[in-house]
C-alpha cells in the first residue's frame, strides 16, 4: 500500500510541475547516431534519437537538470542544462577504449562484431562477475548453449559442451592461440586469472578453416587485457561456506616508456572433505592450485605472455590420504599437473604478423590402483598475411603444429617394440580466406584450409559465410556452412575411461572424426520509445558427424568400447537469446536452446550420452545508483540427459531429471574502487542422487562375481549385478552454500 501511494504521488508530481521541451543531434565524428538513448537522471522520462540523431523530449524546469545520452560502445555523456534552453545542439559521443566491441576469432583479424559475417558472441569480463566462481570453467555456465560438464564424480575434471556436443569438440584460445588442447582439455579453464580477462568470444559451429583441428564444434577464445588498459592494481577474493577460498591478484607494471607489463597471480584452495550424501564418498573434489600469468607489451611490436600452473587435486573415499596413493586398500584419485605455457605474437607492419605458442604438461595421476602418467609439448606457429584489394579482403596463413606425446596407457603402445613408445605429430597447414563486400550492407567469406598429419594424412576444410544487414543496421542475417576434422585422443579426454573399475577396449585403430555444419543466425536490434533496446539474437543449427568416436557403455557393462561409429551422429538445434538495458538500472539476459541430438547405426537410431534435451539461462541485474548497491539473480536449467548405466539390472534411472542451479548475489560499489559481495550459490539445493556412484562400499570390486567371461553377475551380495563406477554424472554434488567476497583496484 505504501509503495502504490508512493507512486500514485510521484506520478501527480510529475503530472503538474512546469516542463518544456529540448531537442538535440547525437553524433560522433559527424556522424549521426541512431538509437542512442537520452534519459532525464532520477527519472524514467527518456527517448531514443532517430536514423538522424535527432531527440526531442519534455523536461521539468528544475534548476540543473541532468540528461544522460548512452550508446552502445560509446562513453555515456552527460549534459546538465543550467538555464532554459530549447535546442542543445549537437552532442558529440566518444568511443569507448575496449575490445568489446572488436572480435578476432571469427576472423583472425580485428573486427566489429556488427561487421563480422561469422556469428561470434562476445561477453566482457563484467558479465561474469554476476556468479564469482573460482574458474571460467564454472562461470560459463551462464551463457546460453554453453554447458560445463562434469565427466567424473570423483575426480570432478570436465569439459565444455557447445549445443550439446562433447567438450572434446570445443577447441579453447588465449588470445587467439591454441593453448589449451590435449592433455590439458579437462584442466585448460581452471587456473587462469579471470582479473586479466578482458573479453571471452564464443563461436558455436566449427572453426577448422582457421584453427585447424578440435575446433570441430566450436571455439572459446579467452582475450587477455591489454597492459595499458589495465588497472594499476587489481584484486578480488571470496570464500564460501564449503570452505572454498579463491583469490587473484593484479598488477601493471612499466619496463620502460614504451613497454608495459601486467602480471596476474591466481591462487584457489579447497581442503574440506564433506560427503552430505552419506555414499563414504567426498562431494566436492580438494584441490590446492596456484596460476601465475604474466604480459608483456613491447614499442606495440612484441606481445609475450607466460603462464604456470601447479594443481594438486583429490577425491575419493573420505578417508583417504596420500598415504593411500595407489593402493587398493581406500579409493582415492589424486592428480598432480604442472602446467607452463608461452604464446605472443610479433607484428612486422600492418598486413603481417606472426603468432606462437608452447606449452609443456605433466600430469601424474592415479585412480584407485590404475596409474596414469602422461607428458605433452605442443610448439605451435603461423604466420598472416592480411591485404585489401578493392572490395575484397584476403587473409592468408601459413602454420605448423608440433606434438609430442606419451603416457602409460594402450594408446602409445608400439605392438612391434611391445613397449611404450612417445607419440609426434607434424602437422603443417595453409589455409585462406577472402571476404568480398558486395555492396555497402553484403559481404561473402570464403575460406579454405589444408592440414597434412603426419600419421593421418590430407586433410581439407573449407567454410563459407554470408552476411546481409539492413540499410539500418538493426538486422543482421548470417548463413554459414562448414566442415571440421578432429584427431581424438581417448585417455587425454575422456576420463570415464580411467575412473572406475571398467576395461578400456579399442576395436580398431581411430580415424580422424570429420563433419558438416550449417547455422543461420538473425540478430535483431528493437529501439524502444521508453529509451531502452532490445538485442534478439536467434540460431537454427545442424551438424552431421561421420567417423564419431562414441564410447560404448552398453555391449558389455565392465567395458568402455571405443570405435568409430559405422554410421552418423546428427545434432541440431534452435537457440534464441534475450538481452536489454532499461533506463531504470534494470538489465536482462535470457536464452534459451532446444537441441535433437541422435545417433544412427546399423538402421538403429538412439540418443547419445549425456545431451541435454534443452538449456535455458537467465541473468537479471538491478542497479541503485545512488544507494551503490546491486542484486544479481542468475541460473540455467537442463533438460533430461540419456546416462551411462551398467546394464538392463541397473536401477538407477536411465535419464537425469530436469533440473536448475540458481544463484543470487548483492553487491555494494564504494567510490568504485571498492565493491563487497556476498550471496548464496545453488538456491534450491539441487544435487544428484546419493547412488550416483555405484557400489561405493566396494570401489575395488572385491565382493563382485564374475562369469568365465568376465561379467559381473547377480549375487545375494550384488543383486543388480553392479560393479563400481562413477561415470553416472550429470551434476556436481555441491549443494546450497553462501559466499562472501571483496574487490579492489586502483587506475
Amino acid at each position: 500500500m505504501i509503495r502504490f501511494l508512493f507512486l500514485l504521488i510521484s506520478i501527480v508530481q510529475i503530472s503538474f510541475s512546469q516542463r518544456y521541451p529540448i531537442k538535440g543531434i547525437v553524433v560522433s565524428n559527424n556522424i549521426p547516431l541512431e538509437g542512442a538513448t537520452i534519459i532525464v537522471e532520477g527519472t524514467n522520462i527518456g527517448t531514443i534519437t532517430d536514423q538522424y540523431g535527432n531527440f526531442s523530449l519534455n523536461i521539468s524546469k528544475k534548476k540543473n537538470t541532468k540528461i544522460i545520452i548512452s550508446y552502445m560502445g560509446y562513453k555515456p555523456h552527460e549534459h546538465i542544462i543550467v538555464s532554459y534552453t530549447k535546442n542543445l545542439g549537437f552532442i558529440e559521443l566518444q568511443k569507448e577504449n575496449q575490445l568489446n566491441e572488436v572480435i578476432i576469432s571469427g576472423t583472425l583479424k580485428p573486427v566489429s562484431k556488427l561487421n563480422s559475417p561469422v556469428p561470434v558472441e562476445v561477453y566482457s569480463k563484467d558479465f561474469f562477475i554476476a556468479n564469482p566462481s573460482p574458474s571460467v570453467f564454472e562461470s560459463i555456465g551462464i551463457i546460453n548453449g554453453v554447458r560445463p560438464q562434469l565427466n567424473c564424480n570423483i575426480c570432478n575434471t570436465g569439459d565444455i559442451h557447445i549445443n550439446g556436443q562433447e567438450g572434446s569438440y570445443t577447441m579453447v584460445l588465449i588470445d587467439g592461440l591454441p593453448i589449451v588442447s590435449g592433455l590439458s582439455t579437462v584442466y585448460g579453464l581452471t587456473g587462469i586469472p579471470q582479473s586479466l580477462i578482458e573479453q571471452i568470444e564464443i563461436v558455436k559451429g566449427p572453426a577448422s578453416t582457421l584453427y585447424g583441428s578440435e575446433a570441430i564444434g566450436g571455439l572459446i577464445n579467452l582475450i587477455t587485457k591489454v597492459p595499458e588498459n589495465t588497472s594499476k592494481f587489481s584484486f578480488d577474493t571470496f570464500g564460501s561456506g564449503w570452505g572454498e577460498v579463491n583469490t587473484d591478484l593484479g598488477y601493471k607494471y612499466n619496463l620502460n616508456n614504451n613497454s608495459q607489463g601486467i602480471i596476474g597471480v591466481n591462487y584457489f584452495n579447497y581442503s574440506n572433505p564433506i560427503d552430505n550424501n552419506n555414499d563414504g564418498f567426498t562431494d566436492l573434489t580438494l584441490v590446492d592450485r596456484i596460476s601465475i600469468f604474466n604480459k608483456i607489451d613491447i614499442k606495440n611490436k612484441l606481445s609475450i605472455a607466460t603462464r604456470f600452473v601447479y594443481e594438486d587435486r583429490w577425491g575419493g573415499e573420505i578417508n583417504w590420504n596420500k598415504s593411500y596413493r595407489g593402493g587398493d586398500d581406500i579409493y582415492g584419485e589424486s592428480i598432480f599437473t604442472n602446467r607452463i605455457e608461452l604464446f605472443g605474437k610479433y607484428t612486422f607492419d600492418e598486413n603481417l604478423f606472426f603468432q606462437f605458442s608452447f606449452n609443456n604438461h605433466n600430469q601424474n595421476s592415479v585412480y584407485g590402483k590404475t596409474i596414469f602418467d602422461a607428458y605433452q609439448a605442443i610448439g605451435f606457429g603461423q604466420l598472416i598475411w592480411n591485404k585489401n584489394f578493392k572490395s575484397n579482403d584476403f587473409i592468408i596463413g601459413l602454420a605448423y603444429r608440433y606434438t609430442h606425446y606419451d603416457d602409460d596407457t594402450t594408446a602409445t603402445y608400439n605392438e612391434n617394440l611391445m613397449s611404450n613408445e612417445a607419440e609426434i605429430i607434424n602437422l603443417p597447414g595453409l589455409f585462406i580466406q577472402d571476404e568480398i563486400k558486395i555492396g555497402e550492407y553484403n559481404s561473402l567469406l570464403v575460406g579454405f584450409r589444408y592440414d597434412y598429419n603426419s600419421i593421418h594424412g590430407n586433410i581439407f576444410t573449407p567454410r563459407l559465410n554470408y552476411k546481409i544487414l539492413n540499410k539500418k543496421k538493426s538486422s543482421t542475417l548470417r548463413l554459414s556452412i562448414g566442415s571440421g576434422y578432429r584427431i581424438a585422443r581417448v585417455f587425454t579426454e575422456d576420463h570415464a575411461a580411467l575412473t572406475g573399475a571398467r576395461e578400456v577396449v579399442f576395436l580398431d585403430n581411430l580415424n580422424p572424426e570429420k563433419s558438416w555444419n550449417i547455422n543461420i543466425n538473425y540478430v535483431k536490434k528493437i529501439y524502444a520509445k521508453q529509451g531502452y533496446i532490445i538485442n534478439f539474437d536467434s540460431s537454427i543449427f545442424w551438424t552431421q558427424y561421420s567417423n564419431k568416436i562414441i564410447p560404448d557403455y552398453d555391449t558389455n557393462p565392465n567395458q568402455i568400447i571405443y570405435d568409430n561409429l559405422n554410421g552418423k551422429s546428427i545434432i541440431q538445434g534452435v537457440s534464441v537469446n534475450f538481452n536489454s538495458v532499461f533506463n531504470n538500472g534494470l538489465k536482462m539476459n535470457i536464452g534459451a536452446t532446444y537441441i535433437d541430438s541422435s545417433i544412427i547405426e546399423n538402421a538403429i537410431e538412439f540418443t547419445p550420452y549425456l545431451t541435454e534435451s534443452f538449456h535455458g539461462v537467465w541473468k537479471i541485474e538491478k542497479g541503485f545508483n545512488e544507494s551503490g548497491f546491486k542484486i544479481d539473480f542468475t541460473g540455467n536449467i537442463l533438460g533430461k540427459m540419456r546416462l551411462p548405466r551398467l546394464g538392463i539390472l541397473d536401477p538407477r534411472d536411465e535419464y537425469s531429471p530436469v533440473f536448475s542451479i540458481t544463484n543470487l548475489q548483492l553487491t555494494k560499489v564504494i567510490n568504485n574502487n571498492y565493491e563487497f559481495y556476498g550471496g548464496v550459490k545453488n538456491i534450491l539445493d539441487f544435487t544428484p542422487p546419493k547412488n550416483s556412484i555405484a557400489r561405493p562400499f566396494d570401489p575395488f570390486d572385491r565382493e563382485v562375481v564374475f562369469d568365465n567371461n568376465g561379467n559381473a553377475i547377480s549375487s545375494i551380495g550384488n543383486p543388480y549385478a553392479l560393479t563400481f563406477d562413477p561415470s553416472y554424472v550429470y551434476a556436481s554434488n555441491q549443494g546450497r552454500r553462501f559466499f562472501v567476497g571483496m574487490r579492489w583496484k586502483i587506475n
